[in-house]
């Protein structure tokens, strides 16, 4: 009889927790106080995830309101354009501004230029920077990491200042001046912009990455190290490669100040250029007509747009493995 005293005792020893002389508590009540944290976690789970959300879409939707208004805007004839009362659509669809872009305006030869420039001018970076990222992470020679830091103070340079000097060294190898011809604008639009550190720089932490001991088994077996390069360092870096030439291409695209700048003739131009010249001024009123000038704009961005849709992943990628190790 005394042991079942001492059994039930224990048992309600164990059962409940004296929190002090006037409250004790239960494990049914500590299991519901835990159950009732649980739902309020779940709560407080919930609304901060549905504020997430909201803050995403308000950004997305003042990220998507301009391209939004450059579509209707291309759509609408000028003089609502230029009114005081906006619309958030066009009363009169104008589909021949589009037709203007490709009859009127020298849509193509813009495009051509642009297209050319930009080709060639990703391939000389994609090159100059495989070659450079390899020296600045394999080979070992004296001053390597004085001369990369040195290219990376470089960064600090705005590019704007860097103008000068560009004109000074393409009008010295004659392409700029009277008498320019259009393959004397493409290099003149194309050779200085084959080197860029930060391209380098993002490469060189890809390279670092690869293990040296597939370098020295390379070399034991024979290998050369543009072998090694082109076989093993080039193949493992195609995420980091495929993001320069993503950004590069980007880049040269949406080219206005240096093309304005180095060519005489407008039909060298980029098609950025071209947005901004007298194509879609009237000639006797001088008032620009932006539902042509947005038409165009639309044609241009739909490319990028596709472009950046179809590669982000490894654009994302790229820029992502390039910064695991310093």
């Amino acid at each position: 009889m005394e042991n079942i005293r001492s059994l039930k005792k224990t048992y309600t020893d164990f059962t409940h927790v004296k929190v002090n002389d006037n409250i004790t508590l239960s494990l049914a009540d500590s299991g519901k106080t835990v159950e009732s944290m649980q739902k309020s976690g779940k709560v407080g789970s919930i609304v901060s995830m549905v504020f997430l959300y909201l803050i995403i879409g308000i950004l997305a939707l003042l990220m998507i309101f301009p391209f939004y208004w450059m579509i209707i805007t291309s759509l609408k004839y000028n003089d609502e354009i230029i009114s005081i009362d906006q619309t958030l659509y066009p009363t009169i669809i104008m589909w021949s501004n589009y037709v203007y872009v490709f009859q009127t305006f020298d849509f193509g030869q813009y495009m051509f230029n642009t297209i050319v420039v930009a080709v060639f001018s990703t391939i000389g970076t994609l090159i100059t920077t495989v070659i450079a990222a390899f020296a600045f992470a394999r080979l070992k020679f004296k001053g390597r990491e004085a001369l990369f830091l040195v290219f990376l103070m470089t960064m600090m340079i705005p590019g704007e200042m860097m103008v000068i000097s560009n004109y000074i060294t393409v009008a010295s190898f004659g392409w700029i001046g009277t008498g320019q011809t259009i393959y004397e604008a493409y290099a003149a639009m194309i050779v200085p912009f084959w080197i860029s550190v930060f391209y380098i720089y993002l490469l060189r932490q890809n390279f670092k990455q690869i293990p040296n001991e597939l370098y020295l088994a390379a070399k034991v077996d024979g290998k050369s190290d543009w072998s090694f390069l082109w076989k093993v360092m080039v193949p493992l870096a195609m995420p980091s490669l495929i993001s320069i030439t993503i950004l590069k291409f980007m880049g040269t695209w949406n080219s206005y100040v240096w093309p304005n700048l180095i060519c005489n003739d407008d039909s060298f131009r980029l098609i950025s250029n071209g947005l901004r010249g007298s194509a879609f001024a009237d000639p006797d009123t001088g008032r620009v007509s932006y539902g042509y000038q947005m038409a165009a704009t639309v044609l241009v961005t739909v490319p990028l747009f596709l472009l950046f849709v179809f590669f982000r992943k490894y654009i994302m990628k790229g820029v992502g493995r390039a910064g695991i190790k310093g």
